[in-house]
């Protein structure tokens, strides 16, 4: 018997390309939520003795996480060989210290919740930054499907005489792979942080790449804050208007209006959060992804 996508988006194209790719029988999780604020999640399909992927992807994740958690258990109640968590954008991966008494190291708490009601996870390109694998938190196998080579695709097909703009020190690692991979130069800016939306930009000297065009490369494009500063301060210094390139369309609040007053040229995401700015296409290397665990399923 065929796979079963469980979607918590919907028939959305995404979810519809993957069940198609992979021949997997793409059912909707209806969901209901009460006037009261609880919820209940309803299955209409044979779960019983078949393997089951939930694909959820963690915007808003506090909004969604109980139904995701009650979907996994009751695919397990109704008899489902195995249950899988496809997670494009995986939250929770930023909360990675505990800053000041007290506070949860909110990653944590997360990953034990998954871990313990899925099989497996896979996830895009999560935000890594103190710890440095998925392993270190989840105590269910985990494969990290790279948005980096398609990304590097994108720029060399799109962009003439590129210059990738990494606009902190955590943007290191995306912007010098993509970097590479573009066989294009990349700088690396300083971000000084005096609050959640409260960040400075230092630029250092790029007089000798004057002429190319920035193209800014991080993980998230989430409030906007640090990247449209940072689209203000390459243009105050005669460049032209850069392209703003992510995997994770978060957009929260202002940010595609802070970027568009700000002067970007264009906003580019992988398709990990449904957005109009979705122009990296993450589906076939995902596809593989789950098949290398649905063919080790016994």
């Amino acid at each position: 018997m065929n796979p079963v996508l469980l979607t918590f988006d919907g028939r959305a194209p995404f979810a519809e390309a993957l069940a198609q790719q992979m021949d997997m029988e793409l059912v909707p999780v209806e969901l209901h939520r009460f006037p009261d604020g609880e919820s209940l999640v309803r299955m209409c399909t044979r779960l019983a003795g078949r393997d089951c992927v939930v694909f959820c992807t963690l915007k808003n994740p506090d909004s969604i996480i109980f139904p995701l958690l009650s979907a996994a258990f009751t695919a397990r109640e109704l008899g489902a060989r195995s249950i899988g968590l496809l997670a494009p954008y995986l939250a929770y991966m930023r909360q990675d210290k505990r800053f000041h008494t007290g506070e949860a190291v909110s990653a944590r708490p997360f990953a034990h919740l998954v871990s313990t009601h899925f099989d497996y996870l896979v996830t895009v390109d999560p935000h890594l930054h103190r710890y440095h694998r998925l392993d270190a938190l989840y105590r269910v196998p985990c494969t990290v499907v790279s948005a980096v080579p398609l990304m590097a695709e994108w720029i060399r097909r799109n962009v003439e005489k590129p210059l990738l703009v990494g606009p902190d020190e955590e943007s290191m690692q995306w912007v010098g792979a993509v970097a590479e991979m573009a066989g294009a130069p990349f700088v690396v800016l300083r971000k000084i942080r005096r609050g959640d939306v409260d960040v400075d930009i230092e630029v250092p000297e790029l007089e000798a790449v004057q002429g190319l065009t920035p193209v800014l490369v991080d993980d998230i494009l989430s409030t906007g804050h640090t990247l449209s500063k940072t689209v203000v301060a390459l243009l105050e210094r005669g460049f032209g208007a850069p392209v703003c390139l992510a995997v994770h369309a978060v957009f929260a609040g202002e940010a595609e209006r802070l970027l568009a007053e700000a002067g970007a040229q264009r906003l580019v995401t992988a398709n990990t959060i449904e957005h109009a700015s979705n122009a990296v296409d993450i589906a076939a290397p995902i596809a593989h992804a789950l098949r290398n665990y649905l063919k080790s399923i016994v």
